[in-house]
């Protein structure tokens, strides 16, 4: 349920269903006690929200394709680009695994690599963001 960022999954099947919830990641803390508190207050959806994540910086550069993303050529090759680095349009940024054939993905835009959000041997969709480039 982490690695597809799920919130919660069900399945029906043979007159069996199962239900899973993933528990919220952060601790809570209560500064009132229960007892005082009216139950809608205690247990509210808001106590349980995961925080917003902050808004990153820079312009996306993402997967075209479903697949699996390779940051290098192979395993003891070093990475296409690293955080930090300078990139051109054009250049190839990565690596996607659809159906047995190895898809470079060129660079959209021209920058700095700002922050890498996807790992090397790590399943990608259609639009799910690979890095941010500034």
């Amino acid at each position: 349920m982490q690695e597809f960022r799920l919130a919660e999954a069900s399945l029906e099947m043979g007159g069996m269903s199962v239900a899973f919830r993933r528990k919220p990641a952060r601790s809570v803390v209560v500064t009132e006690s229960v007892a005082d508190a009216a139950p809608s207050e205690a247990y509210s959806a808001e106590a349980y929200a995961a925080p917003e994540p902050e808004a990153p910086k820079g312009t996306p550069i993402a997967s075209p394709m479903t697949g699996i993303f390779y940051n290098s050529p192979s395993p003891s090759s070093p990475a296409f680009v690293k955080e930090g680095e300078s990139i051109t349009a054009g250049q190839i940024v990565g690596l996607i695994e659809a159906m047995k054939v190895f898809n470079e993905i060129p660079a959209t835009i021209s920058g700095n690599v700002l922050k890498i959000v996807v790992q090397a041997g790590q399943l990608v969709n259609v639009g799910d963001i690979l890095m941010y480039v500034g």
